[in-house]
């Protein structure tokens, strides 16, 4: 096992050090003068170049790398170029939307998906089971933007039973706070439950037409231990391989509903980034989420062997 985490962790570091070259050099050869947008329309070409010197945008390519991976290996990302803040000053800020939203959906996508997909097995071609067909379908095919702003209109706007956008920190008061999150998380859960159910009910499947449960069913074992004492055990890995897909996933599905529901986090922080070019903001939330992926993919990978003892490395 020890060998195995030293291996993931060097190739962690390498497919860091190719996100880095990747983002550095998707930003700094997209078109466009970042100093030029900074000085304005009005600025003359002389105002121009003492931006890009400030900027250090006139050093070679290469030089300008090394100093990015030096000052953000420090702990330094950088001071973003219209804010004039620090760029970590900035994400702090804008973290507990995001986080309150991704670990909500999380966590309602898991206990639904999981819960949904080990029915619709256990009853096959049951209601259940066609019930999830169909809501698999609407999850799969319709947009997250989509179901935000059907959300919207039915649940703000006509029924006015929810705020209609919005987000209130915690610290305010924990009911406010819940109830702003409902529709951004509903919406952007719907789509992982789909999927984490569908791949539920499939591992379920397979497990419950083992030798060894039938043999369990005979000798009179309840339903509840064949379901989650026999059969959840032993099918964990793939639902714990799509949970972690899933995981990875959220942060793009986040940028979209909070830029629909107007929710201040990470996701509106870096559209507003993209559109003023905001180069040390991009390219410190990419990368930043990029590690948060390749964490989360080991993490799974060493969560099997607590699942199934089979596993060995």
């Amino acid at each position: 096992m020890a060998d195995y985490v030293l291996r993931r962790l060097f190739s962690t570091i390498a497919v860091m050090a190719m996100v880095g070259i990747f983002v550095f050099l998707l930003l700094r050869l997209a078109p466009g003068d970042p100093a030029a947008m900074i000085a304005g329309r009005q600025a003359t070409p002389e105002m121009i170049a003492g931006i890009r010197e400030q900027l250090g945008l006139n050093d070679p390519m290469p030089i300008q790398f090394l100093r990015w991976v030096r000052d953000m290996v420090g702990g330094d990302f950088g001071t973003s170029i219209f804010a004039g803040r620090p760029v970590l000053e900035l994400i702090s800020q804008r973290l507990e939307p995001t986080l309150s939203l991704s670990i909500l959906t999380m966590f309602l996508s898991v206990t639904v998906g999981v819960s949904f997909g080990i029915l619709a097995a256990w009853r096959t071609g049951g209601f259940v089971d066609r019930l999830l067909a169909a809501f698999s379908a609407l999850g799969y095919s319709v947009p997250v933007f989509v179901i935000g702003f059907f959300f919207i209109y039915f649940f703000a706007i006509r029924a006015h039973w929810l705020p209609v956008q919005g987000y209130v920190p915690i610290d305010a008061g924990l009911g406010a706070w819940f109830v702003h999150l409902i529709l951004p998380t509903v919406a952007l859960s719907l789509g992982y439950i789909a999927f984490i159910a569908r791949v539920t009910r499939a591992s379920m499947l397979e497990v419950l037409s083992e030798d060894y449960m039938r043999t369990a069913a005979a000798k009179g074992a309840s339903a509840y231990a064949m379901l989650f004492h026999h059969a959840l055990k032993n099918a964990g890995v793939p639902i714990l391989t799509v949970i972690g897909i899933s995981f990875a996933y959220l942060i793009g599905g986040v940028v979209l509903t909070e830029t629909v529901f107007n929710i201040p986090g990470i996701g509106r922080l870096v559209v507003d980034a993209i559109n003023n070019r905001d180069y040390p903001i991009i390219q410190s939330v990419l990368v930043l989420t990029s590690g948060l992926y390749v964490l989360i993919n080991l993490t799974v990978d060493l969560a099997y062997t607590l699942i199934d003892p089979r596993i060995r490395y």
